[in-house]
């Protein structure tokens, strides 16, 4: 069993159109490290170097990471793992 990570719209472009993709690991960061070796280019469009990027939320079974460990937080094979684009406007 693996992790599913769901995938927005504007970053399909990196999962060939993919809604959802599995990948493996321990904790996020190294979920979306495994991401990057199947899919190049998702990693840095959800992470910077100060760990998540501030316009993406990312929720762990509709937990949002960002009250959890964040980058750090634990997943587990049949976890499911959704990236948001923050939306903004009025």
């Amino acid at each position: 069993m693996a992790i599913e990570v769901r995938i927005p719209t504007i970053l399909r472009t990196y999962t060939d159109g993919a809604r959802a993709v599995e990948g493996s690991g321990g904790t996020l960061r190294a979920l979306l490290d495994d991401l990057e070796t199947r899919h190049p280019g998702i990693h840095s469009r959800i992470v910077d170097d100060a760990g998540l990027r501030r316009f993406v939320n990312v929720y762990l079974n509709d937990e949002d990471v960002r009250f959890l460990d964040g980058i750090e937080t634990v997943v587990a094979d049949g976890d499911v793992v959704t990236v948001l684009p923050a939306v903004a406007g009025g």
